[in-house]
């Protein structure tokens, strides 16, 4: 099974405060895998090093068979990286289908081409209702199934999700599980942050716990829920990762 992302020693520092620091791991092909740990444990600094928002203090990034630590985040995503945010940022002025399409033609030389993507991808992340929609109207939960369809319009080979099962309704929750689950088969790997446990606990192969900056843990999740380090870490609520 072929590496798909690798870091190696990876640290930032913000001032002298370490944010993330001596970070190493691998993910292959076809994975799923969950990144978890309690709030300022380092996730979304980590997510940022890697989608090239922020640069590396130290180690590198390797995204296939390049090293992408240092460049450009539009760069990275052209290598075929994709990423969503915590908290959506749509084009507000644009429809559902445009911000889509935005993405697709990344890909997509033509709009009619890009259009077509947009709307399949919609289709999928179960927006169609909303394609002509403008982003004022659409709930917490709506817009959350935008950033994905933005990722995936982007056609990558690997996506980081960001807390996508937030604001989701229950019925929501398993809809998202279910399309997340069915990424590999599409050639998609997934390294996924979330705060919804149970839905990552269900889809992921594979949970990195991070605590302070570090990995404290890294195995399938029913392991890493009971591993000492982890259960401190989240103050004893083992049952609440589980």
């Amino acid at each position: 099974m072929s590496c798909v992302l690798q870091l190696d020693n990876v640290g930032r520092k913000f001032g002298s405060l370490w944010a993330v620091r001596d970070v190493s791991f691998r993910v292959n092909q076809g994975e799923i895998v969950g990144l978890i740990g309690p709030n300022g444990a380092g996730k979304s600094t980590l997510f940022n090093l890697i989608a090239g928002v922020l640069p590396l203090n130290e180690g590198s990034i390797r995204f296939e068979d390049h090293v992408v630590s240092g460049l450009k985040t539009f760069r990275v995503a052209r290598r075929g990286l994709a990423r969503t945010f915590q908290i959506p940022k749509p084009f507000k002025q644009l429809s559902v289908v445009e911000n889509v399409m935005v993405s697709a033609l990344r890909r997509d030389r033509t709009p009619a081409r890009a259009r077509a993507t947009a709307m399949q991808v919609i289709d999928e992340v179960g927006l169609g209702a909303f394609a002509d929609a403008s982003i004022g109207i659409l709930t917490v939960g709506l817009l959350k199934r935008l950033e994905v369809a933005r990722a995936l319009a982007l056609r990558p080979r690997l996506v980081l999700f960001d807390e996508i099962m937030a604001g989701l309704t229950p019925t929501e929750v398993k809809d998202m599980i279910a399309l997340v689950a069915a990424l590999p088969a599409r050639g998609i790997t997934v390294v996924w942050v979330e705060h919804v446990l149970h839905a990552i606990m269900s889809a992921a192969n594979r949970i990195l716990a991070l605590d302070r900056g570090r990995v404290i843990a890294d195995g399938p999740p029913q392991s890493v829920t009971r591993d000492p380090a982890v259960v401190k870490a989240y103050l004893g609520e083992e049952l609440a990762l589980a």
